[in-house]
C-alpha cells in the first residue's frame, strides 16, 4: 500500500491522500505537480527516475487505511 505522503517535500504544499494534484517515483518521494514539472522537469531530484501520477485513495478508504501523517521536507536544487 502506498505511504500517501502528506506534502510536496520541496514546497511543503499539502497534498491530501484523496485528491489529485500529487507526483511520485518508485521510492514514493512526493511532490506536488508544480514543483515536479517546474523544478525538476519530471525526474526525482533524490533518485533520478521518473516522477508520475500519485493515484487517488478512494475517500470511503481513508478511515481503515489512511494516508501518511509524516511530512517530509527537503532541500532541493533545480535539475538541468
Amino acid at each position: 500500500m502506498l505511504q500517501l505522503r502528506p506534502n510536496c517535500e520541496c514546497c511543503d504544499r499539502d497534498l491530501a491522500p484523496d485528491a489529485a494534484g500529487a507526483m511520485i517515483c518508485s521510492f514514493e518521494c512526493t511532490f506536488c505537480e508544480g514543483c515536479a514539472a517546474d523544478r525538476f522537469g519530471g525526474v526525482c531530484p533524490n533518485c533520478g527516475g521518473g516522477l508520475v501520477a500519485r493515484p487517488a485513495r478512494p475517500t470511503a478508504l481513508l478511515a481503515k487505511a489512511p494516508g501518511s501523517s509524516e511530512r517530509v521536507l527537503k532541500t532541493h536544487g533545480v535539475r538541468g
